[in-house]
């Protein structure tokens, strides 16, 4: 079998490339940087280097897939914004697929994205999964994780420069729901190998579940700063540190309205109709990753 995979070798897609060629098998992997190619090739994989943003690029990777492994990689100063940035990488990926009679897709989508519209960088990744779901002939599994735990790591330099924690939600009574990359990976490597999905399916992927409150509890004692507050901002003052910190505008707006989302419960709400069996990583088994970031 012949497979692409989209995100270099990111957290997920590093582990998936050396399931799949230790089981064997012909793979491709998709990376914007050239500095990558001997890790690829050291994996014993292809490295395909070129912007998934070249549509001609994006043709000439797919060639030959019997399956593929999408994910939109991220674009921090995304012209025009980041919802046309998402689009146009989905037709290109789509554009590929037709051409090359792909039969089999894994998408990774997120949490949220049953909305379509109303969360931020979540919208694009909806609106990927439409256009998927009108394919004919091709097996589509929509991978959906919830929170990543590595979106924590932002937490660092409030709890060193501030003593606390916090997003803008975080008030109401809801868990939020977190997946390390790790569970992710092993969702998409056993998708790919056993290629037993059919038509049209969606999944959820999550770690833990645990309130924003338990979270700060958790992580500040692993940090030494025990009891440091989870702390909810108002929508405004949370786009002004965002803004601060340097972050394009599409992108800090984007994380507000995503944030806004799952304060009001609309971003989770479909996770906890379909409820998936939480994965290995626990928010203390995190903590180890988490103190370890804090003291770099």
């Amino acid at each position: 079998m012949k497979y692409v995979i989209t995100g270099s070798l990111g957290h997920i897609s590093k582990p998936v490339v050396k399931k799949l060629v230790a089981a064997g098998h012909s793979v491709t992997v998709v990376s914007s940087h050239s500095d990558r190619a001997k890790e690829i090739q050291a994996l014993g994989a292809t490295a395909a280097v070129g912007s998934v943003e070249d549509p001609a690029f994006v043709h000439a990777a797919f060639t030959g897939a019997d399956a593929v492994y999408l994910m939109i990689p991220p674009n921090w100063t995304p012209e025009g914004g980041w919802l046309q940035y998402q689009q146009k990488v989905t037709h290109h990926f789509l554009d590929a697929i037709r051409a090359h009679q792909i039969k089999n897709v894994v998408l990774l989508s997120s949490v949220g994205a049953h909305l379509r519209t109303g969360a931020g960088p979540v919208d694009g990744l909806g609106y990927c999964e439409e256009q998927l779901a009108a394919l004919s002939g091709v097996n589509v599994k929509v991978l959906r994780p919830s929170y990543f735990y590595y979106n924590l790591f932002s937490m660092v330099p409030l709890i060193k420069n501030m003593n606390i924690m916090g997003s803008n939600f975080g008030s109401t009574d809801e868990k939020l729901v977190l997946t390390h990359t790790d569970d992710i990976a092993d969702v998409v490597a056993e998708s790919l190998l056993k290629l037993d999905f059919q038509g049209y399916s969606i999944e959820y992927i999550a770690s833990d579940e645990r309130h924003p409150k338990e979270i700060a509890q958790v992580l500040s004692a692993a940090v030494g700063k025990a009891g440091t507050p989870w702390v909810e901002f108002k929508d405004a003052d949370a786009l002004n540190g965002m803004l601060q910190s340097g972050l394009h505008p599409a992108i800090a707006n984007g994380y507000v309205e995503l944030g806004a989302g799952i304060r009001s419960g609309a971003v989770q709400a479909d996770y906890w109709k379909h409820r998936p069996a939480l994965g290995k990583k626990k928010l203390e088994d995190f903590a180890h990753e988490f103190a370890a970031a804090y003291q770099q």
